[in-house]
């Protein structure tokens, strides 16, 4: 397996002959420091975690998306004040984890299967449904898969993606899906993360296809690990976006 540095050299030599916009999450020596951006609304800030798990700090507080795999991973970043779980599977939904996470004052927004399952008060989206947090609009949007063979992963209206709007910075969180007609219709996106893995998500080609169309600012391609040779490249994704969309790479897997 070669290392993240390796990764990113193979990413930027991939993509550099075809003129693709694609910038390296910068190598950092003081740990959870992210990417910022300086948007109309004020600073976004984001911490790539593992695989799945983000923090998000943004001007109406700190944002943790599917976190999972301890709470050791997140010291130093400070506490949240929003929670936001897509779906019920293990690399998302982490009991042990929120537990160590929650505090007095954590809000929690979950799909109903998740809600159902916790043990802490929280907000219930179904897709379609929208709520406020501290002034910031919260979507769910539908998450799931399209393809015969698939469907037992991610059926129709169970999981969420979401789309949070901070007041004109608009940020959509894919989770666990495939290129739906609610992506691909997307629009005003400013920051996007977006999964390709086979067999649970889809390809780096139909993910490609998908932010060309709904044409982010910017986009990072995450929870790309897979099963049975279905991890995806994300070098072969910036390739495929083209100038559609700003890449960034995260470190997810370092």
């Amino acid at each position: 397996m070669p290392n993240r540095r390796q990764v990113l050299m193979q990413l930027t030599a991939a993509t550099a002959a075809s003129g693709t916009v694609l910038m390296p999450y910068r190598l950092r020596a003081d740990g959870h420091s992210g990417d910022v951006f300086d948007t109309t609304v004020g600073q976004v800030t984001v911490h790539p975690i593992s695989h799945a798990s983000m923090v998000l700090q943004v001007p109406a507080g700190t944002i943790y998306v599917d976190p999972v795999g301890g709470a050791a991973l997140y010291d130093g970043l400070p506490e949240p004040d929003l929670i936001l779980i897509t779906h019920e599977h293990a690399d998302h939904y982490d009991p042990p984890t929120l537990a160590a996470l929650v505090g007095s004052e954590t809000q929690i927004i979950a799909n109903p299967a998740v809600q159902a399952q916790l043990d802490h008060p929280a907000t219930v989206l179904a897709n379609g449904e929208s709520v406020l947090w501290e002034g910031a609009g919260i979507l769910a949007i539908p998450a799931h898969n399209l393809t015969e063979g698939r469907l037992q992963f991610h059926p129709p209206g169970r999981d969420n993606g979401y789309v949070i709007d901070l007041g004109g910075y608009r940020i959509y969180i894919s989770g666990d899906t495939e290129d739906v007609p609610e992506m691909r219709a997307l629009q005003g996106i400013d920051l996007a993360f977006v999964c390709m893995n086979l067999p649970f998500t889809m390809d780096a080609e139909a993910a490609a296809d998908a932010v060309r169309e709904f044409a982010p600012r910017v986009v990072y391609p995450y929870h790309y690990r897979g099963r049975d040779n279905g991890t995806q490249d994300p070098a072969e994704f910036a390739e495929m976006v083209g100038d559609a969309s700003e890449v960034r790479l995260g470190p997810w897997y370092s």
